[in-house]
This record gives structure tokens, sequence and C-alpha cells, in this order.
């Protein structure tokens, strides 16, 4: 089992940056693929970033450059870096983790951008 719990989220102006953190119970060195998601009012989550056990990453195309996902081994973390924000960034971000075939979400943590 993994719980996952996030911070970070805040509200932020166009173009300003935010780093969010995605704390996990277990050491993610066992984990298969740690990502991001976030859900905007009325639209369906949607995945924002990736990182499988190997290290491989993939970022969904509207990041555009913008967001890096990494890991900190000794903290069994996954971090969200999150530069050049725009207002239609404004969601709620979950940390998701998948373990065992097992899909774990954290309780998200508040992304607005403001114009």
């Amino acid at each position: 089992q993994v719980q996952l719990v996030e911070s970070g989220g805040d509200l932020v102006q166009t173009g300003g940056s935010l780093r969010l953190s995605c704390a996990a119970s277990r050491s993610i060195k066992t984990i298969d693929r740690m990502a991001w998601y976030r859900q905007a009012p009325g639209n369906e989550r949607e995945l924002v970033a990736v990182v499988m056990r190997g290290g491989r990453t993939n970022y969904a195309d509207f990041v555009q450059g913008r967001f890096t996902i990494s890991r900190d081994y000794a903290k069994n973390a996954v971090y969200l870096q999150m530069n050049s924000l725009k207002p239609e960034d404004t969601a709620v971000y979950y940390c998701n983790a998948i373990y065992n075939a097992i899909d774990y979400w954290g309780q998200g943590t508040q992304v607005t951008v403001s114009s």
C-alpha cells in the first residue's frame, strides 16, 4: 500500500512558478510509476507528467517545456516544478502512484494562476 501527500499548491500570477511535492509512504524505488495529474472544474482529470521507475519521463503536450518532474530517493518524494504558469494551469493537482498494478492517489493540492 502507498499513501501520498501533496503540498506546494498556491495562488500565483501569470508567468510565476511553483514546485509541487508528493511524499510517499514507502520507498519510491519500489514504485513502478509516479505521475502528476490535474483536474480543473468541469473537466476530466488529465495526465501532466510521468516518471517511470527506470527514470524515463513523459509530459502532456500542453506542458510545452514549462514543467519538470523529478524524484528524491532519500526523501521518497516526487516533485513537479512548474514555470511560466498560465491561467489555464489552474486546477487541483494530484499525485499518482502505480504499485503492484494498483493505483494510489493523494488528496490533491490547489494551484490557482491569476491573470
